[in-house]
């Protein structure tokens, strides 16, 4: 049975009234520039996508073979081309767009659109008024599928407002990890990507979400995500941004409910040429024993310009430990970053909190001693700048992991 209409009235109805609602952080944005819409077809394989998608697909850590993927969810602008699930998981997990999850289960009412809140702002307004699918995916009770899931939610033409609305559903006792790869077909697109996610992660469970990120100059990302974690549940997410941006604003939120939950972010940011980045995590720590930690490592080179937000709040009567850790270099005389920690004790008379940040230049002496040893300048800052953003990631597949690696490899040298 799908979702009742009297709820999706509800949500319009709060959505129409912060449709001018300016976002807290970041620069605004006239949605009215972005209003095409295009119609695609379903495609038999990701092979059957153009060979600019291919690429870029590529880029984010998609495997077009599918291999080692228990399943692929693939987007292109407003569209639904590609879905499929690997028949070895058949009974351990369904994927499917957002759009037929609600058509054909009444009980998402008590998931959608009930961690983010619509009203926050006028992106969230956006993308509930004028929702194009997003990806659904549920692992069913005690499952832990061998390999992750992936997704692409590839942009494929100009003025194109691409709104998603995801839902992930980790059930009791039950592992999943997903790879979603947000990308372009055209390296001088101009458009707005509005990516609401909604993770549930249920007693036990745990979910390992790994998000890359490759966008264009005169392209506008505003994501919202909340991350919900019951009893004894983890989630860890892992964030990649390494090409330029017209700008980006998103501050993730975990929400550690349940007693013995766990969350961890990692985040690794290039910020290139007039790039504005505006990112961040907010950790809840609202269970007993509860556990969080949140690491970035940003570098700001051109006439970039990075906020690195941090929050830790510790709401429990219990004892509760977190600690963010943030890091930046800055490359050029016009670049900027800004960290801005903030931890918060919320009553909490046995939490443990705390923060360490550092900003500066890149170490001069560093440099110059891998060129006593026969090193060129630019590969000495390319092996110092690989090895400050390198946070060996857990959880993550080693093919993806290269991947990163030489990606940095490469923008470290770009931006000399």
């Amino acid at each position: 049975m799908p979702v009742r209409k009297p709820y999706f009235s509800e949500i319009q109805e709060k959505a129409e009234r912060a449709k001018e609602k300016k976002a807290a952080f970041g620069p605004d944005i006239d949605l009215s520039r972005y209003t095409k819409h295009i119609e695609r077809g379903k495609i038999e394989s990701l092979e059957s996508l153009s060979m600019q998608a291919k690429e870029a697909a590529i880029m984010t850590g998609i495997s077009l073979e599918e291999e080692q993927r228990a399943g692929s969810y693939v987007q292109v602008d407003q569209s639904v081309v590609y879905e499929s699930l690997n028949k070895a998981y058949e009974g351990q997990l369904e994927i499917m767009s957002t759009t037929d999850a609600l058509t054909r289960y009444d009980w998402l009412e008590d998931y959608f659109w009930k961690s983010v809140p619509v009203d926050q702002d006028k992106f969230t307004a956006q993308a509930a008024l004028n929702m194009t699918h997003g990806y659904f995916i549920r692992v069913f009770p005690h499952q832990k599928p061998q390999y992750p899931v992936q997704s692409c939610l590839l942009v494929a033409e100009n003025y194109i407002s691409q709104n998603v609305h995801n839902i992930i559903i980790v059930e009791e006792g039950a592992e999943l990890q997903v790879i979603t790869g947000c990308t372009l077909a055209k390296s001088d697109a101009e458009g707005i990507h509005l990516g609401i996610s909604e993770f549930y992660v249920k007693r036990g469970g745990k979910l390992f979400f790994t998000m890359i990120h490759n966008w264009a100059e005169n392209f506008h990302v505003r994501p919202r995500t909340w991350a919900v974690v019951e009893e004894d549940g983890a989630f860890v997410s892992n964030y990649v941004l390494l090409k330029p941006v017209k700008s980006i604003q998103a501050f993730p939120v975990a929400y550690l409910k349940g007693d013995r939950a766990s969350a961890k972010f990692n985040t690794v940011v290039y910020g290139l040429k007039d790039s504005y980045i505006d990112l961040g995590s907010r950790i809840i720590l609202e269970g007993k024993d509860t556990r969080g930690e949140s690491i970035a490592r940003t570098i700001a080179a051109d006439e970039s310009v990075i906020y690195s937000r941090g929050d830790l709040i510790a709401k429990t009567k219990d004892y509760c430990l977190a600690h963010l850790d943030c890091r930046g270099i800055v490359f050029s005389t016009g670049a900027q970053i800004y960290a801005i920690p903030q931890l918060v004790s919320d009553g909490a008379m046995k939490a443990e909190l705390s923060h360490e940040a550092s900003i500066g230049p890149i170490a001069e002496e560093q440099v110059e001693y891998l060129m006593s040893r026969g090193i060129s300048r630019e590969d000495a800052v390319s092996v110092i700048t690989s090895g400050f953003l390198n946070l060996d990631i857990p959880y993550i597949p080693e093919f993806l992991d290269k991947n990163i690696k030489e990606v940095i490899q490469a923008t470290g040298k770009e931006a000399l």
